[in-house]
C-alpha cells in the first residue's frame, strides 16, 4: 500500500500538473483574488455584449411608431431580465450546483447524467455531442463579432476610419490566433485587471447617462418587457432574438467553474459584473430616449468625444480577451472530445508547467482562424453578424437544461413532478429564445447551424467507424485464453525485458503481438497488454489510476484510467506502477504499437461517403507514440491493412 505522501507524489507524477480549481489553489489565495481572475477569463464574452446587444435589438424599434419610447424601455427591460433570469437564476444559482468533482461544462454535465443512469444512454450521449457541435459555431462567431464590433467604434470617432475597420479587424484576429502557439500564461495574468477596468468604465458611462431619461428605470419592472414582447407580435419575437445576444457568454460561467471555483465566480457576477452590465444597458437606453439618433451606436456614443478613442482601444482589448477565452475553451473541449473517442487524436502542445489547461492544438487553431476570417469577409459588419449569432448558444442552453433535468431527477433524487416543474421553467424560456433565434436563419443563422451539423457528422462518423472497426477486429482476433496455452505448447524464443502492447481490447490478442510472433518469432520474458480508458470524471486519483490482472506467469493485463480533462501520459502512469512495487526497467521495456491502414469495403455498414470520411479522419490522427508521450526510441510499430 502507498503512504499518503507517496500517493500524493504518485498522483502528481501520473496526472501531471492540473488545472487549478478551488480544491487545488493555495489556501492563501483569497476568494476576492480568484473572483478577479474569473472576471478576465469567465466574463469576457458576456462582458463585451453591450457593444452590440442593444444596438441590434433597437434596429426593429423604428417600426413601432409612436410607441418608440415605450418600446425602448421594454427592450431594455427584456435585456435586464434576460441577465437576471438566465444568467443569475439558471446558471449562477442553479446549474453551478451540478458540478462533476468541481468541474463544470457540458461534458461534465453529460458525465453526471450518464452516471445517474449507470450506463451510457444513447439520448444523453447524443445531447452531449450536439452541445459540443453547437459550441464549434459559437467559437467561430464570437471572435469575429466581438473584435469587429469593437473596431467599429472608429467609425463613430470619425468617418475617415470607415475603410480601415475591416482590414484592422483581420489584422487583430490573425494576431490573436498567431500568439496561441506561445501560450497565454503571461498574458492571462493581466486579463482580470483589464476586464475589471473595462467593467468599471462601462458602468460609469452608463450611470452618467441615466439622468438623461430617468424613466428608463421602469425597465426594472418585468411586466414592461413582457408587454412589449406580447404586444408587438412577430416584431417582439424578432427583438427577443437580438436581446439574447446579451447572455451569449452565460455558458462560460458553468464551463469554467473548475478553474476558479463556484463561490468566486458567483461573487464576481453578483457584486461586480451584473451591476456594471445593468448600469450600462440602462445608460444606453436613457441615451436613446434623449437622442433617438444615438440608436446607431449607443455604446460608443455614451462616451464624451475626448474619451472615444481610448474607449475603442479598451473595448478592442476586452474583445481580444473574450476571443481568447473562447479559443481556449475550444482547445479544451477538443481535447475532451478526443479523450472520449469523438474525434481522432490530434497534436496537443502543453504551454505551461503549472497549468494543465494551458494547451495549444495547432489544427484546431488553423480551422478556427480560417472560419473566423471567412465570417468577417462574408458579413463585413457586427450588425450583420448579429443575425448569425445566438442560434448556436440558445441551442446549447436547451441541451444544457435537458441534461440538467436528468441530474436533478436521477442524481439529486427529486420526485419526478418536482424535477419537471422546476426545470421546465428554464426549459420554456430557453425554447422561447431558441425559437426567436430560428427566425434569423435566412439572415445568417444558417452559419452556426451548418458548422454544428458538419461537426456532428464528423463526430458521428468517427464514433460509428471506430465501432465497426472494433467489431471487425474482435471477430478476426484470437482470444487470449486460447493464445496463452498455445504459446506455452509451442514455446517461442524468449528474449529478456518487458514488452508492452497497447490495445483497446484486453480479452483478445493485439494484432501487433500476433505479427511480432509471426514475423520476429520471439516473445519477451514479460508481456503486458495495456489499455487506456477515459472515465466519466474530470480526473482520476492515484489510487484508481490502474488495474492489474495476472493472466499467467508471463502475461499481465493493465488498464490505465484517465479523466476526460487529463492528458494520457503513459510514462507517468508507469512511474506510478513502479512506486507501487511493480519492478521493471523502462530502458529494457519495448512498446509495440499497431499501425493500421484502413481501406473501404462495399459491405462496411456505412455509406460510401461516410467510409471515405472515416478513412480521411483516421489519416489525420497523430501517432500513438506522440499522443501518449511514449519515448520514441522505445517504440516498435507493426503495420496491418484493415478493411471496413
Amino acid at each position: 500500500m502507498l503512504t499518503t505522501a507517496q500517493e500524493k507524489a504518485a498522483d502528481q507524477a501520473a496526472c501531471g500538473p492540473v488545472i487549478p480549481h478551488s480544491a487545488h489553489h493555495d489556501k492563501k489565495a483569497s476568494i476576492a483574488g480568484l473572483a478577479l481572475g474569473s472576471v478576465g477569463v469567465v466574463y469576457g464574452d458576456i462582458g463585451t455584449s453591450p457593444l452590440y446587444a442593444l444596438q441590434a435589438s433597437v434596429v426593429h424599434a423604428g417600426k413601432i411608431g409612436q410607441a418608440y419610447e415605450a418600446g425602448i424601455v421594454g427592450i431594455v427591460s427584456l435585456l435586464l431580465w434576460a441577465l437576471f433570469f438566465i444568467v443569475t437564476a439558471k446558471y449562477v444559482l442553479f446549474l453551478m450546483r451540478a458540478d462533476n468533482k468541481g468541474e463544470g461544462g457540458i461534458l461534465s454535465l453529460m458525465a453526471l447524467a450518464q452516471t445517474a443512469f449507470g450506463r451510457r444512454a444513447a439520448p444523453i450521449f447524443f445531447l452531449g455531442v450536439a452541445r459540443a457541435a453547437l459550441f464549434s459555431g459559437d467559437a467561430i462567431i464570437t471572435p469575429a463579432i466581438s473584435v469587429l464590433s469593437a473596431l467599429e467604434g472608429l467609425q463613430v470617432a470619425t468617418p475617415v476610419f470607415s475603410d480601415y475597420v475591416l482590414p484592422l479587424t483581420i489584422v487583430v484576429l490573425i494576431s490573436v490566433f498567431a500568439v496561441q502557439r506561445h501560450g497565454t500564461t503571461r498574458v492571462a495574468t493581466f486579463f482580470g485587471p483589464i476586464m475589471a477596468v473595462f467593467f468599471v468604465v462601462i458602468a460609469l458611462l452608463g450611470a452618467m447617462h441615466i439622468p438623461d431619461a430617468p424613466r428608463i428605470l421602469r425597465a426594472f419592472n418585468p411586466f414592461v418587457g413582457l408587454a412589449f414582447l406580447f404586444g408587438h407580435g412577430l416584431l417582439g419575437i424578432l427583438v427577443l432574438g437580438s436581446v439574447f445576444l446579451a447572455v451569449t457568454g452565460a455558458e462560460a460561467l458553468y464551463a469554467d467553474m473548475g478553474h476558479f471555483g463556484r463561490r468566486p465566480i458567483q461573487l464576481a457576477w453578483l457584486v461586480f459584473v451584473l451591476p456594471a452590465l445593468t448600469l450600462n444597458y440602462l445608460g444606453q437606453g436613457a441615451l436613446i430616449l434623449s437622442n433617438h439618433a444615438a440608436a446607431a451606436n449607443p455604446f460608443y456614443l455614451l462616451a464624451p468625444r475626448w474619451a472615444l478613442l481610448p474607449l475603442v482601444i479598451l473595448a478592442t482589448i476586452a474583445t481580444v480577451i473574450a476571443s481568447q477565452a473562447v479559443i481556449t475553451g475550444a482547445f479544451s473541449l477538443t481535447r475532451q472530445a478526443i479523450q472520449l473517442g469523438l474525434l481522432p487524436r490530434m497534436e496537443i502542445q502543453h504551454k505551461s508547467e503549472m497549468q494543465e489547461g494551458q494547451i495549444f492544438i495547432p489544427k484546431v487553431n488553423r480551422i478556427l482562424l480560417i472560419g473566423v476570417l471567412l465570417l468577417v469577409l462574408l458579413f463585413r459588419s457586427s450588425s450583420a453578424l448579429a443575425s448569425a449569432y445566438g442560434i448556436a448558444v440558445s441551442g446549447t442552453m436547451v441541451v444544457t437544461t435537458a441534461l440538467a433535468f436528468v441530474v436533478v431527477w436521477r442524481m439529486w433524487k427529486w420526485p419526478i413532478w418536482r424535477a419537471v416543474g422546476f426545470v421546465s421553467i428554464f426549459l420554456v424560456v430557453d425554447f422561447i429564445f431558441f425559437a426567436a433565434n430560428l427566425l434569423k436563419i435566412i439572415d445568417g443563422g444558417w452559419v452556426p447551424l451548418m458548422i454544428a451539423a458538419s461537426s456532428m457528422i464528423v463526430m458521428w462518423t468517427f464514433v460509428r467507424g471506430n465501432a465497426l472497426l472494433a467489431e471487425k477486429m474482435q471477430r478476426d482476433s484470437i482470444p487470449l485464453k486460447d493464445l496463452i496455452p498455445m504459446l506455452e505448447k509451442s514455446k517461442p524464443t524468449r528474449v529478456p525485458g518487458t514488452a508492452i502492447f497497447l490495445t483497446n481490447q484486453l480479452t483478445s490478442a493485439p494484432s501487433a503481438l500476433l505479427h511480432n510472433i509471426k514475423h520476429n518469432k520471439v516473445l519477451h520474458e514479460r508481456v503486458w497488454l495495456m489499455s487506456v480508458r477515459t472515465e466519466d470524471t474530470p480526473r482520476v486519483s492515484a489510487a484508481n489510476r490502474y488495474e492489474i490482472h495476472k493472466l499467467s506467469p508471463d502475461f499481465t493485463t493493465v488498464t490505465v484510467h484517465f479523466g476526460y480533462m487529463e492528458s494520457p501520459r503513459i510514462p507517468a502512469a508507469l512511474a506510478l506502477l513502479r512506486k507501487s512495487g511493480h519492478k521493471f526497467d523502462i530502458m529494457t521495456t519495448s512498446f509495440f504499437l499497431g499501425r493500421r491502414t484502413i481501406k473501404a469495403s462495399p459491405n462496411s455498414g456505412m455509406p460510401a461517403w461516410q467510409d471515405s470520411l472515416f478513412i480521411a479522419l483516421s489519416k489525420q490522427a497523430i501517432d500513438a507514440t506522440e499522443f501518449f508521450s511514449i519515448p520514441s526510441d522505445r517504440v516498435v510499430e507493426l503495420g496491418a491493412q484493415v478493411t471496413i
